[in-house]
């Protein structure tokens, strides 16, 4: 039994990461405007958007399987460029504003625990931590990482 589980917590990873990533702190930012200004209103589209975001990622993950390859490859070798470079057009920068939104979150949270630190200071600081993780450590050893870093997500209880 104890391989069974040991198994189980080896194989969690992409879509628990992919999961938590989801509570980033432009995401907070984001439910929290969304909640005061309309409270309990719109709840009932989880009812609709749950499983539909849970038939993407389930999709996603079978195409990269199956391809090892990800969305920018396979749309790559399945249609024309320009449905590419359209993809890229609009994802591009919703990626690298959404990063720099919370790497400036990150800065400034740290700067309430440390006032006396400007907090671009410390938004330059995880950036070049970031960068640093990136270039010295592999895929794997990264999202080793990530999955443990996962169960601070156990506070919210």
């Amino acid at each position: 039994m104890p391989s069974k589980i040991k198994a189980f917590f080896k194989n969690l990873g992409p879509g628990l990461v992919t999961g938590a990533s989801d509570d980033d702190p432009s995401g907070v930012a984001t439910y929290s405007q969304a909640g005061a200004g309309f409270g309990l209103a719109t709840l009932w589209t989880a009812l609709i958007t749950f499983p539909l975001m849970a038939a993407i990622q389930e999709m996603c993950a079978r195409i990269g399987t199956v391809t090892s390859s990800g969305l920018p490859g396979t749309l790559k070798a399945h249609y024309p460029k320009w449905v590419l470079y359209a993809l890229l057009v609009i994802t591009v920068p919703a990626i690298v504003l959404n990063i720099g939104a919370d790497i400036q979150s990150m800065g400034a949270v740290t700067h309430l625990i440390i006032p006396a630190v400007p907090d671009f200071v410390f938004s330059i600081f995880f950036t070049a931590l970031l960068i640093f993780v990136i270039v010295r450590f592999d895929y794997d050893r990264i999202a080793s990482i990530l999955k443990w870093l996962c169960l601070v997500l156990l506070l919210y209880l």
